[in-house]
């Protein structure tokens, strides 16, 4: 079996556990920028020391960082910031598994970032896949017991905030790509590790400067739920280095589709852990969109 496969599975497996305990903090203690929070500040000093340890033990040097890879720094892990905050925000509008797919737009949007800003070409198949990711959030918008017609509603706040979080998720995920190729020819795990560490120590500074600034309150409830942020710390470390691993091991496409194994771990996690009922609608449109998903990662 290739590496990147447990790698990415492994990724995925982070992530949903790290959204279950951002979904149970914003629910119970904090606020979505709160729980946003939380990721940076107990994943921070965990990456710093990993990085320490393994420029200490091996005698690897640091390669220069150039203005580019802070640029891309700088754009990745703000857009990172906010992707999340709507994320967090949205699990009080939906459901878990809904909120989780809502999130997942992002494979698609990434290549129509990709085709905008890049000017990679869309194949037909590729442009059938973003129809059918159209028609699957179509099914997902509506919310549950709501009148009127379907377009209506698609200005909701879940619509909004899933469809934001894609956009932000898809600008944050090439951001990173450009930030690690900066970093010239070293191995790849090290490469995540030097831009996870970089972008963490900027996501922690920012959020803190922020909410010191607006809601000081905030940082005291942070400390005050370190008991569950540690492990959210942990569990984004995790899910952040296996993710940029896998996609310096493999190509992002093949990493994205096998990825979407965290659909299912959602829809488990909502069903098992958090006891909410997912309606026909949903399971069809989570279903059609990880469909879409596969079909745009084959058609690249």
């Amino acid at each position: 079996m290739s590496l990147w496969i447990p790698v990415a599975i492994a990724a995925a497996t982070f992530q949903t556990v790290r959204f279950m305990l951002q979904k149970s903090l914003s629910s119970v203690k904090l606020s979505a920028a709160g729980a946003t929070f939380a990721r940076f500040a107990y994943s921070m000093p965990l990456a710093i020391l990993g990085l320490i340890i393994v420029v200490w033990t091996t005698g690897a040097e640091l390669p220069p960082l150039t203005a580019r890879f802070w640029m891309f720094v700088v754009i990745g892990g703000t857009a990172q910031i906010l992707a999340t905050i709507c994320v967090v925000t949205l699990f009080k509008q939906r459901n878990f598994a809904v909120g989780i797919t809502f999130k997942k737009t992002e494979v698609i949007q990434t290549a129509i970032v990709g085709f905008v800003i890049l000017g990679d070409g869309i194949s037909a198949g590729a442009f059938l896949a973003i129809l059918m990711g159209l028609t699957a959030v179509l099914l997902l918008s509506k919310t549950p017991g709501g009148d009127g017609a379907w377009w209506r509603h698609l200005t909701n706040r879940a619509s909004q905030l899933g469809l934001g979080s894609g956009v932000l998720f898809a600008f944050s995920a090439v951001s990173y790509r450009g930030a690690s190729l900066e970093l010239g020819g070293i191995e790849a795990w090290f490469r995540a590790l030097i831009t996870l560490a970089t972008v963490v120590t900027f996501q922690f500074l920012s959020m803190w400067l922020w909410l010191m600034w607006r809601d000081r309150a905030e940082l005291r409830a942070v400390w005050d739920t370190r008991r569950t942020g540690i492990f959210v710390g942990l569990t984004s470390l995790g899910g952040s280095f296996c993710w940029f691993w896998a996609f310096s091991l493999q190509n992002a496409a093949y990493v994205k589709a096998l990825g979407q194994v965290e659909l299912i771990l959602s829809l488990l996690a909502s069903t098992l852990f958090f006891k909410e009922t997912i309606t026909r609608r949903e399971i069809a449109g989570i279903a059609l969109l990880g469909l879409s998903i596969l079909v745009l990662v084959l058609a690249i």
